[in-house]
């Protein structure tokens, strides 16, 4: 595995005291060791945050036997903080919530529980779905209990689609079917885009959606598998829209594709249910739905997942509290769905209160056909520059061929290396 980053001493004393008065904070860590109390950590710091404050703020007041002290840590610090903690085993908290991605490098450093012994009375397999609860193990082994699946989202111009003759009501479900209305969309004196394709974030999921729905895979065989044909027909696509089709602009900085979707100048958006609030808060006549088979042989998308994991160092009376709230979140779920997010507890996203929102119920749509990301540790770290030719590529600074080739050797000398 690849050695933690040796941070300035600077940034570690403040992350130490981040850590330590986070841990003093009145919602925060638990110091008086009561041992009917847990302390929980999770990187909310955006509108989901107000909703699993709430989730939590009705466990404890259901009942007066057990306490949970929720403590949100920034996203960008969140990791930086985990890491801290583990390393110097002080402030540790007992619950951690864990991206999928994640888990498998945490479990490889033996700083998580392994849950197989301890879930199973209140907390069991079939009151998630499959994917999810499978997505939370590493070697046949559970790590993690799950939050939610959130994949990659299809979202359009209800406004601009009737504007073109298109029905608003109807988005594309294939690739053709993309093409053809990305091109009835596109109004180049109005500069105004069918679909703009976005050079860096949400790359991250788009780029793999479209691998997985040509039945292609980044990592195969134990050896990374980015010069492949799917992965390089999957980028020239996305290329295409961009040199051959002309239905997005060339060189779009960061963001910049959610910016023109909010101004109304482009029509068609790829991203994650996370952005609901931001379209609700921008007044637009929005339509959300499963993404488009924009690959070639099967429908698929890219996902990951937040997960709760326990820390080693989480004794057996933590470990009774932490197994009690987590039965009453998988039961008590509708906070979390209404950040925009679709729970994996079957006991949420079946029941007709979810069934009638608008993005949820299409979020859970693709539970079945979810793909996460490989099982290698430090997956980060591997697939940086895949990435970073996924940019070179979109932005026309090199080639498809090119651009894979020299990522395929980058991503095999740091994977021999971890």
């Amino acid at each position: 595995m690849k050695a933690l980053k040796k941070w300035s001493i600077f940034l570690v004393v403040g992350l130490l005291m981040f850590s330590v008065a986070a841990c003093s904070n009145s919602e925060g860590g638990d110091d008086s060791g009561n041992k009917n109390e847990i302390t929980f950590w999770a990187p909310f710091s955006g509108p989901d945050g107000p909703k699993m404050k709430e989730i939590v703020k009705e466990y404890n007041e259901s009942q007066d036997k057990y306490k949970v002290n929720f403590q949100i840590v920034p996203q960008s610090e969140y990791y930086k903080s985990i890491d801290l903690a583990f390393n110097d085993k002080k402030n540790v908290p007992d619950l951690l919530i864990m991206h999928g991605d994640q888990i498998i490098t945490y479990a490889k450093k033996d700083v998580l529980k392994n849950l197989d012994d301890i879930i199973g009375n209140e907390v069991t397999k079939d009151q998630y779905h499959e994917n999810a609860w499978e997505g939370a193990t590493v070697d046949g082994s559970l790590y993690g209990v799950p939050l939610d699946i959130h994949p990659l989202m299809f979202y359009w111009n209800k406004d601009l689609f009737k504007a073109a003759g298109l029905d608003p009501n109807e988005p594309p479900k294939t690739r053709e079917e993309f093409i053809e209305y990305a091109k009835q969309l596109t109004d180049a004196d109005k500069q105004q885009y069918g679909y703009v394709v976005p050079t860096l974030w949400p790359q991250q999921f788009i780029f793999p959606t479209i691998v997985a729905q040509n039945n292609g895979s980044l990592f195969k065989d134990g050896k990374v598998n980015f010069n492949s044909d799917a992965v390089k027909e999957a980028l020239q696509f996305q290329v295409d829209l961009i040199e051959k089709y002309k239905v997005s602009p060339a060189d779009v900085q960061q963001d910049g594709e959610v910016t023109l979707f909010v101004q109304g100048k482009n029509a068609m958006h790829l991203n994650g249910p996370w952005m609901l609030q931001q379209w609700k808060d921008a007044g637009l006549n929005f339509g959300v739905a499963p993404v488009p088979q924009l690959g070639t042989e099967q429908q698929a998308v890219f996902a990951n997942s937040h997960n709760f994991v326990i820390p080693k160092s989480a004794d057996n009376d933590k470990v009774k509290i932490i197994t009690n709230f987590l039965k009453f979140v998988g039961d008590n779920g509708m906070a979390w769905a209404e950040s925009g997010q679709a729970p994996a507890s079957k006991a949420v996203y079946t029941n007709d209160e979810f069934q009638k929102m608008k993005q949820q119920p299409q979020v859970a749509k693709q539970f079945d056909y979810a793909v996460f990301s490989p099982d290698v540790v430090g997956w980060g770290q591997v697939s940086a520059p895949l990435m970073e030719a996924v940019n070179l590529a979109l932005l026309g600074d090199k080639s498809v061929e090119d651009a894979l080739n020299e990522a395929q050797k980058k991503a095999e000398q740091i994977y021999e290396q971890q």
